[in-house]
Order: C-alpha cells, then structure tokens, then sequence
C-alpha cells in the first residue's frame, strides 16, 4: 500500500515490522495445534464429543474477543459501525471466520494427527494468494506467485504419498480441516470489508467474541460439557485464548495495511512450526512424507515472497 510523502508510513507498512509481525502470527498459531490436541485430553473430550469440542472452541474465541475489547476501550477506539446496517455484514464476517472456521477445525483436529493437520490446513495460504489477485487490484497474480502455489498444493498432496501408516484422506479428518481452510481463506478477504465499518481492531474483538458466543450456544443444546476441568486444562486454555488474541489482531491489521497476498503467504509457516510442535510435544511419529510437504509449503513462501 502506497503512502503520500505527507504521511508517515505505519509500522505494520514497514517490510521488517510486516515480515516480524506476521512471522510471530504464525508462530503462535503453529503452536495451537498440539495445544488444542493437549487440551482434549486434559479435559477428557473424546473425538465423539462434538458438542464438548465446540464447547471448548466458543469458551476460547469468546475470551479472546473480550480480551480484544477491553484493549479498545483502554485505548479509546470507537466501537459504534458506521452504519446499523453493517451489523449483517458483522455476523456474516463472525460466522465465517470463528463459528464456521473453528468449529470444522476442532473437529478435523480430533480426528486426524496434529502434524498431519497443520500441513493440510496450508492449503488456506495459496488458497488466498489465489483469491487476492483475482479481487484486488494490488495483488497481482505473477508467474512465481503460480509457481509458488503449484509447489504449495503438490506439498499437501504429498500428504497422501505413502500408504495406510502416514495417513489417509479422511471426511471427519481431513475434509473438516479442507473446509476449516476454506473459511480462513474467504475470511481473509473479507476483512478487508471489515475496515469500512468499525475499527479494525474492535472488529476483530467483535468477530471473535460473537463467533465464539455462536458456538458456545449450539455446544450447549449439544449437550457439550468440559468432563474434567483440571489446573492444567485451564492453562491450556488460557494459552490458547492469548494466541487466537495475538494472532488475529497482527494479522487482521497486516491485512488491512498490505496487500493480503504478502501477508497471507507468511502463514505457510504455520505447518512448519505445527508439524515439528506436534510431533515433539504429542509424541507423535514423524514421517518422510511430512518433511517433503513441509519443504514444498516453504518453498512456496519463499517463491512467492522472492522480489
């Protein structure tokens, strides 16, 4: 994004702040997938615990959303829309990109590996490179961008190299994770929207504490309860809160000051850091199909990113 001389660049415009920025967001979102995998067990949620697993999603983003909130009335931003008529928009933008998006993440995630998903879920990255250059004018869609998405997707292809002992494509596992990749992409572009109705930062409090609140309500028509709520557990969770908190608000404010594509390719990171994560702290094995698809995933944000 262009600045006129009479303006001083935002720091989240300048090429080292938006290059730490966004690597932080993907650290820390890396590290939710053996959390939340923690967090099953520490709360004993089994894989068929649907409304338990979105139970614990909603108590998550809801206090994330407070958390957002609080900041923005410490630090005296407006929380009114600009329009009444925005509020439609706001829910649509809170369903997509918590309810919807978190709820299909949980449960591809209890029912597939943590490395296995992180990779998988990359697939959000060159889905929305893709999607950027085809609605924004300042993302324009280059033959290494292409050659980066091509060498992105063969990673996740890579996946389902190797027979029944690395994995296999799964509806409950997989496809919920295809589908939680697919709102995190359609999500991205739509924040762009968000901007002209609220303050970027109050949006994404509002995004996180209503969709949140949408799937806390459903979880408990469910039946869905936290079975054993330990010290532990609650730690857990509270990371988890810190990291959806950090992690949206960089990333929703890169978005709106950068193009999404140059932002959104950091998040090829995310298997990386989700991978090696899972595999240390869930003991999970780690096969030669998950360091292929990790290289490929990073070797597509290094083509893209190449000036």
């Amino acid at each position: 994004m262009t600045t006129s001389s009479s303006q001083p660049v935002s720091l989240f415009q300048r090429p080292l702040w938006v290059s730490l920025f966004a690597l932080t967001a993907a650290v820390v979102w890396g590290w939710a997938y053996p959390l939340i995998k923690l967090g099953f067990s520490e709360f004993a949620i089994t894989p068929d615990m649907t409304g338990s697993k979105m139970l614990f999603a909603g108590i998550r983003f809801f206090l994330a959303g407070a958390i957002i909130l609080v900041v923005a009335a410490a630090s005296g931003r407006r929380f009114a829309l600009r329009k009444v008529s925005d509020w439609p928009f706001m829910v649509q933008f809170a369903l997509l990109n918590t309810t919807f998006h978190y709820a299909c993440f949980y449960i591809g995630l209890s029912h597939s590996a943590g490395a296995r998903a992180a990779i998988l879920n990359s697939l959000s990255v060159f889905t929305v490179v893709v999607l950027a250059c085809l609605c924004f004018k300042s993302d324009r869609f280059t033959p290494r961008k292409a050659l980066g998405c091509v060498v992105g997707f063969a990673g996740i292809l890579t996946l389902n190299l190797g027979g029944v002992d690395s994995g296999q494509f799964s509806l409950l596992g997989d496809g919920m994770i295809v589908l939680n990749a697919l709102c995190s992409a359609f999500a991205s572009l739509l924040t762009r929207s968000l901007i002209r109705r609220v303050d970027v930062l109050v949006g994404t409090g509002y995004s996180l504490a209503l969709g949140g609140a949408l799937l806390v309500v459903p979880a408990l028509c469910m039946g869905g309860t936290l079975p054993v709520v330990t010290l532990w557990g609650v730690v857990i969770l509270l990371l988890l809160t810190a990291i959806s908190a950090l992690g949206f608000v960089l990333y929703n404010r890169l978005i709106v000051c950068n193009p999404v594509g140059k932002v959104a390719i950091y998040n090829s990171l995310i298997p990386v850091v989700g991978t090696v994560s899972s595999c240390l702290c869930l003991g999970e094995p780690f096969y030669p199909q998950y360091a292929v698809a990790t290289a490929l995933a990073a070797g597509g944000i290094f083509l893209i990113n190449k000036s």
